[in-house]
């Protein structure tokens, strides 16, 4: 994983946040079953990472908090737990792991195409990142992933034949024991699932679902990629 930050950049899709441990104790303080407080006290106590989550106040507000998420393992039952963490209690920022790093948790038939998937993508000069089940079993070491599982990567371009040409690679991946899934991040701001990317960009589909930190929008031109406000009312 890359180094931890200590500036406050602007936030984005499937980004992981470091909380403080007095952030923690306040977290930790508040009324929870027994199963959520149980996992909470788990990444508290073992300083795992949080994933920033959508936005969910409006363009024109201001927030000293941040919405972060916790998605379970299997032993706290999968569970999906929603926190608002204030700003000054998170002490860093991070991203999931490069792909290359978990191959060792993937069914041995998927390690050839997986392989060259990591090769195509570094070829293309940018970078793939495993989040998910996946990507949180290679940070947690916990029981996130199942036998029904997908893979899921995100992959940073910064225009539309970059983004041609890395969906091309994750289309070539092919293993009968693991789908790929994931999403191309415009600029680290717009988002688009890759596959629905080249069925609009072959003209399957008129428009393209783009996703940022705050919500969705429908787009019909891909100058309207770099429009969309990453704080944009959510729709």
């Amino acid at each position: 994983m890359t180094a931890r930050s200590t500036a406050t950049p602007p936030l984005h899709r499937h980004q992981i946040a470091r909380v403080s441990a007095s952030g923690w104790r306040s977290i930790c303080a508040r009324d929870w079953d027994a199963n959520a407080r149980a996992c909470l006290t788990h990444w508290a106590t073992h300083g795992l990472p949080l994933v920033v989550t959508r936005q969910p106040w409006r363009a024109d507000e201001s927030s000293d908090d941040i919405a972060l998420g916790l998605p379970a393992p299997g032993r706290w039952d999968r569970r999906r737990i929603a926190l608002r963490v204030c700003r000054n209690e998170v002490i860093g920022f991070d991203e999931f792991p490069d792909a290359a790093a978990v191959a060792r948790l993937l069914p041995d038939a998927a390690l050839t195409p997986w392989r060259r998937l990591c090769a195509g993508v570094k070829a293309l000069g940018v970078t793939a990142r495993v989040y998910g089940s996946y990507g949180w079993q290679r940070i947690s070491g916990l029981d996130h992933v199942r036998g029904s599982s997908d893979i899921d990567i995100w992959v940073g371009v910064s225009n539309a034949g970059q983004a041609d040409a890395v969906a091309a690679v994750m289309q070539d991946f092919s293993c009968a024991q693991l789908r790929l899934d994931g999403e191309l991040v415009f600029d680290g701001c717009t988002a688009a699932a890759w596959r629905e990317w080249m069925a609009w960009r072959a003209g399957s589909a008129k428009t393209l679902l783009v996703k940022t930190i705050a919500g969705a929008s429908l787009v019909r031109s891909i100058g309207r990629l770099g429009t969309l406000d990453r704080r944009m009312v959510p729709s």
